[in-house]
């Protein structure tokens, strides 16, 4: 009798560790969402079909979290997850920032104009880093935040060098001639 248990619950374990994998490849299965954006957020971004779209829906994105990342810095609020608080939002604003320098990579694969959303792009992330270098010489509370603000600072300026290189690679659009 317990021989006979034990060989069900083999079979069980073997038949559960196949089919992950298998599960794993579903096609109707949702999308996995990043952890920093909400669910509308990551519904906008399945709907946008092409890069600029997606682009332009980052930037925004990114725009909201340091928003909220200075209101949160201006208030007067002691909280006990308040570093917690700071350093999420920043890694939200990294990530989007990361995610739209990765949608330039895949618009010059797929041959995508895309220069409005890089001027967009371009123009936000300067702004966006003369914020985050101000917080970075004296911010308030920066010892609870620091690194985190050094890797947003750091993809920012990655990000606008993706910018540069990919402007520079970008060839102007054909001239039409009247015949």
């Amino acid at each position: 009798m317990q021989q006979r248990i034990a060989v069900i619950v083999t079979a069980t374990l073997i038949s559960a560790m196949l089919a992950g994998p298998i599960l794993a490849r579903v096609p109707n299965r949702p999308a996995q969402t990043k952890d920093y954006l909400s669910e509308e957020e990551a519904d906008k971004i399945r709907d946008a079909r092409f890069p600029p779209e997606k682009i332009k829906l980052y930037v925004a994105f990114a725009e909201d979290r340091l928003n909220k990342f200075e209101y949160e810095l201006g208030r007067n609020v002691q909280e006990r997850r308040r570093s917690e608080i700071l350093n999420g939002l920043l890694n939200g604003f990294a990530g989007c920032v990361d995610d739209a320098a990765d949608q330039i990579a895949l618009a010059q694969e797929k041959h995508v104009d895309i220069r409005e959303a890089l001027k967009l792009m371009q123009t936000k992330d300067k702004a966006f880093l003369e914020i985050l270098q101000k917080y970075d010489k004296d911010g308030t509370e920066l010892d609870t935040y620091r690194e985190t603000l050094e890797d947003a600072i750091e993809g920012t300026k990655d990000a606008l060098s993706d910018i540069e290189d990919a402007q520079k690679e970008m060839q102007a659009p054909p001239v039409r001639r009247k015949q």
